[in-house]
């Protein structure tokens, strides 16, 4: 990964915490010494974390919220980051 893309990664996560802290989310944006960003925010429940990635797919950058093992992509479990609603799709999502 290029110098390039991990600031669009930083970027990326940057603006949906903000969009999130808009909404009334509390999110922490995790940068480990080793490996990629994360955001983190709390179930509806608050029982639970959950763990935000953004990767780069062929036509642009997707917020995930799947362990990374996952195979399939499946509807209500990521989203494009350039959408306007990303941040309300994924608060739906993992408050349902």
């Amino acid at each position: 990964m290029t110098a390039a893309e991990r600031r669009e990664r930083f970027a990326h996560l940057t603006r949906l915490s903000w969009d999130l802290h808009g909404l009334g989310v509390c999110s922490s944006l995790v940068l480990p010494v080793a490996g990629q960003p994360v955001l983190e925010i709390r179930s509806a429940t608050g029982t639970a974390l959950v763990r935000i990635t953004v990767v780069r797919r062929y036509c642009g950058w997707a917020f995930v919220w799947r362990p990374w093992w996952a195979r399939l992509w499946q509807r209500g479990e990521w989203v494009w980051a350039e959408a306007d609603n990303a941040a309300d799709m994924i608060v739906s999502a993992v408050t349902a």
